[in-house]
């Protein structure tokens, strides 16, 4: 993404997990007899096949180790320079894979993550990579793919402290993300000024009505129930402020928004930048909700007390929270909109993309 003036094009980079999948692939190589394949070439969930260098490789009986060093571009990802490193040991039969935490990866201590309390900070969309690297070389080879799988990121757990993990409760390092396996440069400007060149084509192509989505997952999920195209999406990512503010001035006739459940829920409560660095979901906020929807007092008072808001929407069980979610992030967005003429609507997707929460149209 290239910026005003004279800025050069930003750098993308590569996740945590990318560079996990990269090591653990390479070690599985060399535990397996084919030895360590240097650079090593992963696939992304995209298509994209990037090589890795190696950073270390090292074997003994029953085990190898190799390391890449993260490169996350432009990015100002406090990542950026560690070495992801896996090591890989022969499982007992029937075990399948077996995830560890090592030194400078977190542990889950809390629930309403995509994880399990007591399991390793090693996201699914990871693991899900580095089982399929894995499985491929143990077909080739014949044999069973029943493999321990330790990540550790040394000086991991000092790079945590400048993460949110303490707060979610993932203790002793860092986690290994990624659902793309790209780190895309992170530049307020530069993105803000996308989101308004999207809006100024959609208007010049006479497009009646488009959808800012955070990410992929809620994007599809607009394309799907609003029965969009591919044109008709913006890229807003968390800023959904300054995308609201450029539709002020210049409106479509009809807007969609849509997002994750915890960021619909910053939007909900007045937040216009999503970033998690520089909005938090208000827990208080969000059990007054359920109170509103008639929750008893006691789920209410966990509610409040939750560690995330994933935690609070499993919660909520047949309670119509997202419903809740969705209406109160319409009313914030309105707002900002100050009766611009967009008719106007909020969907809320949980992370397997499906529609929890749908406004219906405003304005």
């Amino acid at each position: 993404m290239a910026e005003d003036g004279n800025e050069r094009a930003l750098r993308s980079g590569w996740t945590t997990g990318a560079c996990a999948t990269a090591a653990a692939k390479a070690a599985c190589s060399a535990l397996l007899g084919d030895g360590f394949p240097d650079p090593v070439d992963i696939v992304l969930p995209g298509g994209l096949t990037p090589a890795f260098a190696l950073a270390l490789a090292a074997s003994g009986p029953g085990w190898a180790r190799a390391g890449v060093v993260k490169d996350a571009g432009d990015d100002p990802d406090v990542t950026h320079g560690a070495t992801i490193i896996a090591t890989l040991r022969h499982a007992p039969a029937g075990a399948g894979l077996v995830f560890k935490a090592g030194p400078g990866v977190g542990t889950v201590t809390k629930p309403g993550l995509p994880l399990g309390v007591g399991e390793p900070a090693i996201n699914p969309v990871p693991r899900r990579l580095i089982g399929e690297a894995v499985a491929a070389i143990a077909a080739r080879h014949g044999v069973a793919c029943d493999l321990e799988i330790e990540i550790s990121v040394p000086g991991g757990q000092d790079l945590a402290v400048r993460t949110w993990n303490p707060r979610l409760g993932i203790l002793g390092g860092i986690s290994i993300l990624g659902t793309t396996g790209v780190v895309v440069p992170y530049s307020c400007s530069a993105w803000i000024h996308s989101i308004q060149r999207g809006i100024d084509v959609a208007r010049a192509c006479g497009l009646t009505h488009v959808a800012g989505c955070v990410g992929s997952t809620s994007e599809k999920a607009a394309r799907r129930v609003r029965g969009l195209g591919e044109e008709a999406i913006i890229d807003m990512g968390d800023f959904a402020g300054g995308m609201l503010k450029y539709l002020r001035r210049h409106p479509v006739p009809r807007v969609t928004i849509a997002g994750g459940f915890a960021k619909m829920c910053k939007l909900a409560a007045g937040q216009m930048d999503l970033h998690s660095s520089r909005s938090q979901v208000d827990m208080a906020w969000l059990a007054g909700q359920l109170e509103r929807l008639g929750a008893d007092g006691a789920l209410v008072a966990a509610a409040g007390g939750a560690n995330t808001a994933l935690e609070v929407l499993e919660m909520a069980g047949s309670l119509p929270l997202g419903e809740a979610v969705a209406r109160q992030a319409l009313a914030a967005a309105r707002a900002v909109l100050d009766n611009a003429g967009v008719a106007l609507d909020v969907l809320v997707v949980d992370r397997q993309g499906r529609v929890i929460g749908d406004s219906g149209r405003s304005g």
